[in-house]
C-alpha cells in the first residue's frame, strides 16, 4: 500500500493516511513513521498455559519470519510442513525466549553453524522428515539446553563430517538427541543407527582400489542385510507433534497394523485410512495416556477383547467406516471415560452379538454416539439398533418367559432340577424391565 506524499489539501492527506496504516496494521507491525516495516505471514499466535505460540504449519514459507512481526515473544515455534531448505546464520536472530521449534516435513537439505545462535533456552529442536545428509555439533553448541532433539527420517550420509555429532548424540547424558537416526550411506554402514555407528571408523582411508571396483568389493566391511522387523515402529512410521499437546499423525501410511512403540505421553493418534484390519491384545499397551483414538478408514473387522484394555483416559474414539459386524464382549470395558463414540459406515449385524454394545451404551449415557444402524438381516437394514431391541425385548423374551412358565406349571417333575438352574440362568440374561417378579433374590459372593 502507498502513502501519497502529496496532496491538494490537508483533510485529503489524512484520509488516506489512515487508510493507508488500517491496510498495513492488519498484515505487519507499524514503525513511528506509519509504513509497516514487514509483511506477516497468516500465521496464528495463541497462549496455552501461559506460553506463547506461533503456528506457522502449512503456509508455504520458504525462510524463517523475522522475529519483529509477533505481537509477544513466542516460546514455541511450529513451522512443520513447508518448504524451508536452507537455515542460514542467524535465522533465529530475536527469537531468544524460544524453548521449542518444530521444523519436520519442510525439505530442509542444510543447516549452517550459526544457524540457532542465541537460541540458549531452546530445549526442543524437531528436524525429522527432513532432506538432511550432514549435520555438524558446531550447530547445536549455541543450545546448551538442549533435551530433545528429533533427527530421523533424514538421508544421513554417515561419513568424517558426522563423526562430531554422532559423538555428540552417543553421550550417556544425551539420551533423547537423535534417537531413532539411521545412516543412509554409504553402503556397508545403510540402516544402522546414529546412535550404533562406532565413530572411529567413519574418518578413516578407504582403498582407493575398493572404491574404484566399487562396494561389492568391500571385503574389510561387508554388507549386513536389514533388520526384519515384524511390527512398523511408531516414532519412524508417524509424524510427531509435540505441541500444544503430544500427538501422533499415522494417518495414510499404508500400515497393516497397529505400530509398536507409541510413547506413554501421546494423548492423540491418528490411525485412520490405513489397511488395519485387525486389533490384537497389547496393541496399546504402552498409550496409557490417550485420550482420543482415530481408526476410521480401516476395513477392521475384528476387534480383540483386550485390544482397549489401559486406555482408562480415552474420551473419544473413531470406529467408523470399518467393516466390523459386531463387538464383542468385554471389548470397551476399561473406557470409563469415554464420552464421544462414532461408529457410522459399518455393517452391523442385528442379531444376539450386537446386544452387548447396547447395553453397554445404556449403562453408559454420557456417551454420545453416532451411526449405529442395522445394515443386517433384511428386515431391519437402515433401523437404528435401537429399534431392533426394541422389537427383540418386546417378542422373543415374552415368547420363550410364556413356554417356560407352560412347562414349569405342567411338568412338577422338572422343578427342583439342573433344568429349573438352567431356566433360572436363563431369566438372569433377560433385560430387567422383563422379568417376573421374584419371590426371592440371590446375591453372589465370588
Amino acid at each position: 500500500t502507498l502513502i501519497p506524499t502529496f496532496c491538494f489539501s490537508s483533510c485529503y492527506c489524512k484520509e488516506n493516511l489512515s487508510r493507508a496504516q488500517n491496510a498495513v496494521r492488519g498484515s505487519g507491525r507499524l514503525n513511528r513513521s506509519g509504513l509497516s516495516l514487514l509483511v506477516s505471514p497468516e500465521c496464528l499466535e495463541s497462549t496455552e498455559s501461559g506460553d506463547v505460540f506461533v503456528d506457522c504449519q502449512d503456509r508455504r514459507l520458504t525462510s524463517i519470519p523475522k522475529s519483529q512481526t509477533w505481537s509477544r515473544e513466542p516460546k514455541h515455534f511450529l513451522l512443520a510442513r513447508n518448504q524451508i531448505k536452507v537455515l542460514r546464520d542467524g535465522a533465529f536472530f530475536g527469537y531468544e525466549s524460544l524453548t521449542s521449534i518444530d521444523l519436520q516435513q519442510n525439505q530442509i537439505s542444510l543447516v549452517e553453524e550459526g544457524a540457532f545462535k542465541g537460541l540458549t533456552r531452546l530445549t526442543t529442536l524437531l528436524l525429522q522428515h527432513n532432506r538432511l545428509e550432514t549435520l555438524s555439533e558446531e550447530a547445536l553448541i549455541p543450545m546448551p539446553h538442549l533435551r530433545y532433539l528429533r533427527l530421523y527420517d533424514n538421508p544421513w550420509n554417515c561419513l568424517c563430517l558426522m563423526d562430531s555429532l554422532i559423538r555428540t548424540i552417543q553421550i550417556p547424558s544425551n539420551r533423547n538427541l537423535g534417537n531413532h537416526a539411521r545412516c543412509a550411506e554409504p553402503i556397508r554402514l545403510k540402516g544402522m543407527k546414529l546412535k550404533q555407528v562406532d565413530p572411529e571408523l567413519l574418518c578413516k582411508e578407504s582403498d582407493p582400489t575398493n572404491e574404484t571396483r566399487g562396494n561389492q568389493t568391500d571385503t574389510t566391511h561387508p554388507v549386513k542385510p536389514s533388520p526384519i522387523r515384524t511390527k512398523p515402529d511408531a516414532t519412524t512410521s508417524c509424524h510427531t507433534y509435540l505441541f500444544p499437546e503430544i500427538w501422533m499423525d499415522c494417518s495414510r501410511k499404508g500400515l497393516t497394523e497397529v505400530p509398536t512403540g507409541i510413547p506413554e505421553d501421546v494423548v492423540r493418534i491418528d490411525l485412520s485410512h490405513n489397511s488395519i484390519r485387525h486389533l490384537r491384545a497389547r496393541d496399546f499397551q504402552s498409550a496409557r495416556s490417550l485420550r482420543s483414538l482415530n481408526l476410521s478408514n480401516n476395513n477392521m473387522e475384528h476387534i480383540d477383547t483386550v485390544s482397549l484394555s489401559g486406555l482408562l483416559h480415552l474420551r473419544q474414539l473413531d470406529l467408523s467406516d470399518n467393516s466390523l459386524h459386531f463387538v464383542q464382549y468385554g471389548v470397551l470395558e476399561d473406557l470409563y471415560f469415554l464420552s464421544k463414540l462414532k461408529l457410522g459406515g459399518n455393517p452391523w449385524v442385528c442379531n444376539y452379538s450386537i446386544h452387548y454394545m447396547v447395553y453397554w451404551l445404556r449403562l453408559h449415557q454420557g456417551v454420545r454416539y453416532s451411526g449405529l444402524l442395522c445394515h443386517s438381516p433384511p428386515e431391519y437394514t437402515g433401523e437404528s439398533v435401537e429399534e431392533y431391541m426394541h422389537s427383540y425385548n418386546r417378542e422373543c423374551p415374552k415368547d420363550r418367559q410364556h413356554s417356560r412358565t407352560d412347562q414349569d406349571q405342567t411338568d412338577p417333575e422338572l422343578w427342583n432340577t439342573a433344568m429349573e438352574a438352567q431356566a433360572e440362568l436363563e431369566e438372569e440374561l433377560e433385560p430387567s424391565h422383563l422379568r417376573a417378579p421374584q419371590k426371592y433374590q440371590i446375591f453372589r459372593l465370588s
